[in-house]
Order: structure tokens, then C-alpha cells, then sequence
């Protein structure tokens, strides 16, 4: 819970406030391809939490103090597009890493927040994640049916498939955060392309692989997910990883602005507390 710094003599008013967090950068992209090799699958955008639980394992973070009429910098990172790494998100002095692309040949998986997912060809290793924000990559699979290793998420690794095995790997779950007052999975992991049958996306946000060209989704927006792959024979399309968000809670008596603009936010309160959703932009915000 929210805590109030005080000062331990009667009659002072409190020195500062500190607020809670979610910080989920953006998810990474799938590449295009234009064989029977399938691409792997983005890797969740990496989480740091102060509530319910954060990425990789971790342990909770710890609540960031603040004062009034003091500027602390927000950025929602935007999901990667195709073969590329998802951006990072930030709120003060907290950064929350973008996930990593899924692997083409010759190009491995992207480490990231969460690993992307390994490619077939060789079969590719997954991408690495980053210590308390996600989980790596599956590996891809040089099988008879090119499953695609899944993404990374921010509560689970990506799924390896079994040698031979007909199925692209399953995207890593995220984790359930409920700093709005209700549980909300962020940062699931890419489902892989296969030829036969694809992966599922992880639970927050990670879209789902597909057998067929160009019917992969990606990731959704403001989930941080990572985005499927596309699976079959032929020119396949890259898919794009979803944007990521900050989440701000904080005692109901103060106000916040948007000094200079820059930022898509929205305020709602549950209880004693505001929580401010920032779905868009870089900027500051401000407390009065």
C-alpha cells in the first residue's frame, strides 16, 4: 500500500508522498519470411510493478517518493514493428526494457524485457530477458513442421517445442497486476508460426502464431505483449508487438497535470487513491 513519509515531530506537515507503479515497456515484433522456415514470435515488453508482482520472479518494487510541483518524466514505449525490439518504457527513475524481436535466419532472437522467440532454421535460441522484468525465448524447432520457439513473457519462459513436434510454442504468460483495483494480466509472450499447428499468445497481450500466411496477431495495445508469428509456406508478413503503459497510483488528495503535454492519460479513483493510466507519449507529470 501507498505510504505517507512523515515527520516524527508533532505539528509538521509530511514531507513526501510516495506513489505506486507499473511500468510495461513495449512488446517486440515478428519478422516477415519468404520460405518454409518460420520466423519466431516478439518477446513481451519487459514489467516492474510495486503491486500484486512484478516481471521475471522478482521481488516487488519499491514505491517511488515524491514531492509537489515536481516534474518526473513518463514514456510509453511503442511496440516494435516487424523485426524489431519493442521500446522501452520509463516513470521517474524506474526503466522498464522493450522485448525482444523474434529471430529470422541468420538473425537469432532478440533478448529483451522478455526473450523473443527462436526461428526454425538451425534451430534458433530464443532471446535472453532481463533480471525482475521477464523471461527468455522458446527455441525453434528444425522439424518436419517449422514450429517457431514462443516469445517470452513476463511470468513465463516461452515454450520450446518437443523435436518433430507439430506445434509452435506457446508464448510465456505474463504476470496479473491490480493497481487499478482490479487483477489485469500485462506482457505476455508471441505464440510461434508452425505449418501444422501454432502457438497461443501469453496471457496479457501476447498474440497468437498462425499455420496460414498473414493471419498472426499482434500483440495488443497497451499490454505490452509480444507479437505472434506468422506460419506456412511463403511470403509471411511481420507482425508488430504491442505498446506498452505506466500506471501511476497515489493518495486521492493531490492533483495531477501534464506540464507541456506529450502525454494520453486518464485519472479514476478507487478509494482513498487516484490512479492515473498513461497510454501514450513521453512528457512529465506533476503533483499539486
Amino acid at each position: 500500500m501507498l505510504n505517507t513519509i512523515t515527520a516524527q515531530l508533532t505539528g509538521l506537515a509530511p514531507l513526501a508522498q510516495v506513489i505506486d507503479y507499473l511500468v510495461v515497456a513495449g512488446g517486440g515484433g515478428a519478422p516477415g519470411a519468404n520460405s518454409t522456415n518460420n520466423p519466431g514470435p516478439g518477446g513481451a515488453g519487459g514489467l516492474r510493478s510495486t503491486i500484486s508482482a512484478t516481471g521475471g520472479g522478482g521481488s516487488l518494487e519499491s514505491a517511488v517518493a515524491f514531492t509537489t510541483s515536481t516534474n518526473y518524466t513518463v514514456t510509453v514505449g511503442a511496440g516494435g514493428t516487424g523485426a524489431a525490439n519493442g521500446s522501452d518504457s520509463v516513470f521517474s527513475t524506474i526503466t522498464s526494457t522493450g522485448g525482444g524481436k523474434g529471430g529470422f535466419f541468420p538473425l537469432e532472437a532478440s533478448s529483451g524485457g522478455s526473450g523473443g522467440g527462436g526461428q526454425t532454421f538451425g534451430n534458433g535460441a530464443g532471446g535472453a530477458g532481463t533480471a525482475n522484468q521477464g523471461f527468455a525465448g522458446g527455441q525453434g524447432k528444425e522439424s518436419n513442421n517449422y514450429p517457431a520457439g514462443g516469445g517470452g513473457g513476463a511470468g513465463a519462459v516461452g515454450q520450446t517445442p518437443a523435436n518433430n513436434n507439430s506445434n509452435g510454442g506457446n508464448g510465456g504468460d505474463g504476470v496479473a497486476v491490480s493497481i487499478t483495483g482490479s487483477s489485469v494480466y500485462y506482457a505476455g509472450g508471441g505464440g510461434g508460426g508452425a505449418i501444422a499447428n501454432a502457438g497461443t499468445g501469453g496471457l496479457g497481450g501476447g498474440g497468437n502464431g498462425s499455420t496460414t500466411l498473414n493471419t498472426a496477431a499482434n500483440g495488443s495495445a497497451n499490454t505490452g505483449g509480444g507479437s505472434g508469428s506468422n506460419g506456412g509456406s511463403g511470403d509471411k508478413a511481420a507482425t508488430n508487438g504491442g505498446s506498452g503503459i505506466v500506471i501511476l497510483k497515489y493518495p486521492n488528495t493531490f492533483t495531477i497535470s501534464n506540464p507541456g503535454g506529450g502525454l494520453t492519460l486518464s485519472t479514476s479513483t478507487d478509494g482513498g487513491y487516484k490512479i492515473t493510466s498513461v497510454t501514450a507519449g513521453t512528457g512529465n507529470v506533476s503533483w499539486a
